[in-house]
């Protein structure tokens, strides 16, 4: 069994499902309405333990009904929560989800207790970072606690895997600490300013982003797979066919996915195979974490 840490973000998701999304000053009708443990963190965790991992979470929630539900959501799928710190002076984070008839979305967060993550933090979780084989990173708390939280890691042996969502420029100490980066599409064009509108272009995309340090870049593309690169594999793994409901933390569910397989001594080219099923599965199911794989499915997927 692989022990994957996470260091990130904890949210409660407002989900309103309609028929379609808003344009700016438009109210639709019509839709439902449910709240779903998320936040791209958790999320991941809790998609690393479906998989098979002992996982490890680290961040903070606030002093709230929000927060204790969150953290509760996590045990239930066995995480270790000894590192996920009331914070009773912020709010826990909030996220506002619209999804529409084709399972498409626009978010809304609010950050609250998430960007109480400092590299104090990480110096407090040490022992639980140090002690995993992988450790997952997204950019939903401060940035000082995401290098932070790389370079301990890295000095310990592990299997640094950054998903850089929400995008936003990063420091070259965190390129230089990360062994697997995987934007999607826009978020890699983002980093490296390369628009993606082909196969190729994921591709050169990928090129750049390893020219910055990290080994294994993977460059997810929704409906149209994921392309990888390595030092000695590259190439690109289709989406499965699917019927989308739920699109938010595909992501998530691919990222965790990757770092497992990886952490298990997967070859890429596997591990992506692997990832982009878990992702397929996900988007058939509302709800961040509620939709989230067990292993048995992926692996069932894959036979098929």
């Amino acid at each position: 069994m692989v022990r994957v840490c996470v260091v990130g973000s904890l949210n409660m998701d407002l989900v309103v499902k309609a028929p379609r999304l808003p344009r700016v000053g438009e109210t639709v009708s019509g839709g439902t309405f449910a709240t779903f443990p998320g936040g791209k963190g958790a999320n991941q965790a809790v998609a690393a333990a479906r998989l098979g991992a002992r996982v490890a979470m680290v961040g903070r929630v606030g002093g709230d009904p929000f927060g204790r539900e969150l953290v509760d959501s996590l045990k239930r799928d066995g995480i270790d929560v000894a590192h996920v710190r009331v914070d009773p002076g912020a709010a826990t984070g909030v996220a506002q989800i619209g999804v529409d008839g084709e399972g498409r979305n626009m978010i809304m967060v609010a950050s609250g207790a998430n960007m109480r993550v400092a590299p104090a933090a990480v110096d407090e979780a040490r022992n639980v970072i140090t002690g995993a084989r992988v450790l997952l990173l997204q950019l939903e708390i401060p940035i000082e606690a995401v290098v932070h939280a790389a370079t301990v890691a890295r000095a310990a042996g592990a299997v640094v895997c950054l998903d850089p969502a929400p995008a936003a420029p990063l420091p070259e100490a965190l390129y230089a600490c990360v062994d697997v980066i995987s934007p999607n599409e826009v978020e890699a064009g983002i980093l490296t300013g390369v628009e993606i509108h082909s196969i190729a272009d994921a591709e050169r995309a990928a090129a750049a982003l390893r020219e910055r340090g990290p080994r294994v870049a993977v460059v997810k593309m929704g409906a149209r797979g994921a392309s990888f690169l390595s030092p000695d594999e590259g190439g690109h793994v289709p989406a499965i066919a699917v019927k989308a409901v739920d699109t938010t933390a595909a992501g998530d569910a691919f990222a965790a996915a990757l770092g497992v397989a990886l952490g298990e001594g997967s070859r890429v080219a596997a591990a992506v195979t692997f990832a982009t099923h878990a992702a397929g599965i996900k988007v058939t199911r509302m709800g961040a974490q509620a939709g989230m794989p067990a292993r048995a499915e992926v692996e069932e997927a894959m036979r098929r």
